[in-house]
């Protein structure tokens, strides 16, 4: 049986003195205060586990913890021991609880979006990182991480598919994931909550972008000669049209990327950002690579024209307003609807790619490689590109430019097929 103690009182913790040697207060059930030699005074409880052994923990230093703070402390601690839990593992539990709340999720998201921007691209870092203040950061960003659970993951993927950006609700799952993940190894969480996120976002069906066949070729020639709108915007469509290349990377396109004297378009996959203009670090998609494009003769004469105009700005397309921003991403299929296109349904930008490949491949004049590259398309098979991403194939792309251009030149007296068009020249296949 235990020996009864009598409990401590102010006074003579107060009055407790160092000694040449420790010594214990006893206040009982297990409370004592340790007066050590160097003067301090710190209040230890001592205890049963529930398991057996002994245990022993400490409530801090008197008198910053009073007696009375002290004797509540221990009330609790024994309160846990008659629930079977042990008073220790139970303060470190709340210790990790109460880091686990101060680590939020934007905390966390953007230690995770740190660590993997040392392997991406500048661009692509960027863009992850708008996308998670655009989207999470203003619903999840000042939770706990600790708190969230699939349903709280599963609202900005559900606010992304109503306004119908599927890619990025997409996107938003895949990095929720590896956020989560990351929580999980640094033990902030028990379990990752978003891989149930699994089939929140189901495949859509892939909506090609609209474009003409061969036989309307002249008609969309006459439609763009007879435009009498912005003669930059007119350029700008004729451009896209013989240089096939993707918006961004004509919209964002700089002077010093142009080279007259080789007839050359190098297209870098970053550029310098402009100020206030979202995407305009954006180059190629072909990330850590130039894009080559050859300049046709055609080209060459609508470059010349076009810088007489704005060819002391930087930009090769000046935005109408603001000469230091580019023109509008809405500018070409603006263009194209004054023209009479539905750009939903019947010819929009993106479009005059689909009609150079279609036309190139249906030629018969050059192999799908030079294509795929002028193109600027990244070859899927990983060991295929291992073999031919140095390869160029330059000098067949210069003929392919030309091609094109002449072949958009020769539907302007009336409709040629890409084929006959080929068989015309007298060109030999390079396939």
């Amino acid at each position: 049986m235990a020996r009864k103690v009598a409990p401590l009182s102010d006074a003579q913790c107060r009055a407790a003195k160092p000694l040449n040697k420790e010594y214990k207060l006893f206040d009982g059930n297990g409370l004592y205060l340790l007066v050590k030699v160097n003067g301090s005074r710190i209040w230890r409880y001592k205890y049963t586990k529930p398991d057996g052994r002994e245990g022993l923990t400490s409530f801090g230093h008197y008198p910053g913890i009073t007696l009375a703070m002290a004797r509540k402390q221990r009330d609790e601690a024994r309160l846990l021991l008659l629930q079977g839990r042990d008073p220790i593992q139970q303060k470190l539990v709340t210790r990790r609880d109460a880091e686990n709340a101060r680590r939020t999720f934007e905390a966390v998201a953007l230690n995770w979006h740190r660590e993997m921007s040392r392997k991406w691209t500048p661009q692509y870092s960027g863009d992850v990182l708008v996308r998670l203040r655009d989207y999470l950061f203003p619903v999840l960003g000042h939770r706990a991480i600790a708190e969230l659970d699939t349903s709280d993951l599963l609202v900005p993927v559900e606010m992304a598919k109503k306004r119908g950006t599927y890619t990025v609700a997409r996107r938003l799952q895949q990095y929720m994931q590896c956020i989560m993940r990351d929580a999980k190894r640094a033990r902030l969480i028990d379990s990752n909550p978003a891989l149930d996120l699994v089939g929140a976002v189901k495949p859509q069906k892939v909506t090609h972008r609209p474009a003409l066949s061969p036989q309307e070729l002249p008609e969309l020639l006459a439609r763009i000669d007879a435009y009498r709108g912005n003669e930059i915007t007119r350029i700008a469509v004729l451009l896209k049209l013989h240089m096939f290349v993707r918006s961004s990377e004509l919209r964002f396109a700089r002077w010093h990327e142009i080279d007259f004297d080789r007839a050359l378009w190098e297209i870098p996959d970053t550029r310098k950002a402009i100020p206030g203009v979202r995407f305009s670090t954006r180059g190629t998609k072909m990330v850590g690579d130039i894009h080559l494009v050859p300049l046709s003769p055609q080209v060459l004469a609508l470059l010349k024209r076009l810088k007489a105009i704005s060819g002391r700005q930087t930009l090769l397309f000046p935005g109408e307003r603001e000469a230091s921003r580019p023109m509008s991403e809405n500018t070409i299929n603006k263009a194209l609807r004054i023209m009479g296109y539905d750009t939903r349904t019947e010819l929009c930008g993106h479009g005059f790619r689909t009609m150079a490949c279609s036309a190139l491949v249906e030629s018969g004049l050059w192999s799908p490689e030079a294509i795929e590259r002028q193109m600027s398309h990244r070859e899927r098979n990983s060991v295929r590109a291992a073999y031919i991403h140095k390869a160029e194939f330059i000098e067949q792309r210069r003929l392919i430019m030309d091609w094109w251009s002449n072949y958009l030149d020769a539907n302007r007296g009336g409709q040629v097929s890409p084929y006959d068009f080929a068989r015309r020249q007298g060109g030999r296949s390079c396939g």
